[in-house]
């Protein structure tokens, strides 16, 4: 994943103590670089001391930030003193990247005229103007907040999140592959309310999938490396070779159609045509797509292919989309999530195994569906969320849970997890009386606060409080 890079700000006022600014530089410069991140500095030079106060100054910054545009992903506002509003305003109102505003703590043994920052009361008065301009920002609490503190260290990873999401998903084109399967009404969505979001839905036929595939030739570089790849990637114990040949060109089709049309996601019709037609079933391809954070939606859930992207960019690792699928027993508070075969092996306990889809089975005939990647989902803290489109507009919901270690029948078909969700119950009250679909997305961490922050305060997606 490319390096998060911050324009670092300094708020100025010239009745408070410049001289903290210089300190101010170095200090932010250092932690951020020290936490992974890139630093992004206007020449101490350019302005007086470095910071900015006035609007000929803003006006510099803003010049310094359209000269590096595309070098930085979020510009951190700090104040090292109260700072001028005014000319923060002049720099950062068409920043056209997520701003997070940042205030120095006072110390209580240093509060004389020389040392005292006032920037607590500064914060207030620079958020006051943002609002009044309609310029979007981002704070996180404690209100002032030292950069040597485990605070700002959060701080900094959650802004690194929204950053990642907002950078990537202001533009976003996602291929819908195939039709939507008829019965599945609870995946239908309205592409036009997504492209007044920035997305862009490019859509397939599976008659287009097929031409490709018959064309794929087994001896160039492309089939031979997708093959040795997914030969290792999970075990094809029992898999009939023709089988496997046909599961490598089928993702080299789809590998191809990424990016031949630029595709950021893609959402794929997986039933029961290309069963039918290549005898196989593409789970293990989407297995392998999310692993690479390319997020592949089942059953064409192009919404659910939006969200994924978002938690994957949140939390830099793989995303999975799965069912609301069993109860566990009598735990209100636990629940089952699966999906046949399309979990990321990251994601997983241990090295899946390729199957043979028993309920197309049932449908076609043994033998015509093998590609389901099964096995168990490991333990770990994972973020949910969903999307879906009303009335124009993209509404979410998103929470937190733990997949745990608690058993399932070995003789469950596909790959699962149980999922401790703290008030489970009214949670799915919500979600099945707001209209939301059967899926619900997921990625290994707490990332919600960023997810939030990105949807809400920069690309305008409603909530749906759980």
């Amino acid at each position: 994943m490319e390096q998060t890079t911050f324009a670092l700000f300094f708020g100025n006022r010239g009745f408070f103590p410049e001289t903290l600014i210089e300190g101010a530089r170095r200090e932010l410069q250092t932690i951020v670089e020290r936490s992974g991140y890139g630093a992004l500095l206007l020449d101490p030079d350019a302005t007086r001391f470095g910071a900015v106060e006035t609007v000929e100054e803003g006006r510099r910054f803003a010049a310094f930030l359209d000269a590096n545009r595309g070098k930085f992903h979020g510009v951190i506002l700090s104040l090292p003193n109260f700072g001028d509003e005014t000319g923060a305003v002049a720099a950062l109102q068409d920043a056209g990247v997520p701003i997070l505003i940042h205030a120095y703590p006072d110390e209580i043994d240093k509060m004389d005229f020389a040392h005292r920052r006032d920037a607590f009361c500064g914060k207030f008065s620079v958020m006051d103007v943002f609002y009044q301009y309609g310029i979007p920002f981002t704070i996180f609490p404690p209100h002032t907040v030292a950069p040597d503190s485990n605070a700002f260290q959060r701080h900094l990873e959650d802004f690194a999140g929204v950053c990642r999401i907002v950078n990537r998903m202001k533009r976003l084109t996602i291929g819908m592959i195939g039709a939507r399967t008829t019965p599945f009404k609870t995946i239908r969505f309205d592409e036009l309310a997504l492209q007044r979001y920035g997305v862009t839905t490019e859509t397939f036929d599976l008659a287009d999938v097929f031409l490709r595939f018959r064309d794929v030739d087994k001896n160039i570089a492309p089939y031979r490396n997708k093959a040795e790849y997914l030969k290792d990637y999970t075990s094809w114990k029992g898999v009939p070779d023709e089988t496997f040949s046909n599961l490598v060109k089928l993702s080299v089709v789809l590998d191809d159609m990424i990016q031949e049309y630029s595709l950021d996601a893609v959402a794929v019709r997986c039933w029961l045509e290309i069963e039918k037609e290549l005898g196989v079933s593409p789970c293990v391809i989407l297995s392998d797509l999310n692993d690479r954070c390319i997020p592949a939606a089942c059953e064409t859930d192009v919404c659910n292919a939006l969200v994924m992207m978002g938690l994957s960019l949140a939390s830099g690792k793989s995303p999975a989309c799965l069912d609301w699928n069993n109860n566990y027993g009598e735990d209100p508070d636990k629940c089952i999530l699966f999906h046949c075969g399309s979990i990321p092996q990251s994601l997983m306990r241990g090295k899946g195994q390729i199957v043979d889809h028993p309920m197309f089975a049932k449908a076609i005939g043994a033998g015509r569906s093998f590609g389901c990647n099964v096995g168990r989902i490991a333990k770990f803290p994972f973020t949910f969320s969903s999307i879906k489109t009303q009335e124009g507009k993209v509404l979410f919901y998103l929470g937190e849970g733990e997949f745990t270690d608690n058993s399932i029948q070995e003789e469950f078909f596909g790959c699962a997890g149980v999922a401790h969700i703290s008030d489970l119950q009214k949670k799915l009250e919500i979600i099945g009386r707001q209209g939301y679909r059967h899926h619900v997305s997921v990625t290994p961490g707490s990332v919600s606060i960023p997810v939030r922050e990105a949807f809400t305060r920069y690309l305008k997606y409603e909530m749906t409080e759980l």
